[in-house]
């Protein structure tokens, strides 16, 4: 399995925790951790998930949250750990 680092950002509202994690719960992507704020009225969320989807399925998968995203007016975004990591190291 792999591990996806999948990040919202947005203006907050109703139920953007649960579009999200309905959206991979019906994809049977698991969640290994979760923490979210709100900072003067911004969402920001980062989950760390577990997916057997690879190549043309985690394409799929990113282009369908980045959709989500749309309909419910935040910004999702998911990454192999692997690639994550590498960008953010010092």
């Amino acid at each position: 399995m792999k591990k996806i680092v999948i990040t919202v950002v947005g203006k907050d509202q109703v139920g953007i925790i649960g579009k999200v994690c309905t959206f991979l719960a019906d994809r049977s992507i698991n969640i290994l951790d979760i923490t979210q704020t709100i900072v003067a009225g911004y969402f920001n969320m980062m989950m760390i998930v577990e997916a057997e989807q690879t190549g043309d399925e985690f394409i799929k998968m990113v282009d369908d949250l980045k959709a989500l995203g749309e309909t419910i007016g935040v910004v999702i975004q998911a990454q192999n750990e692997d690639i994550f990591n590498m960008m953010h190291r010092i």
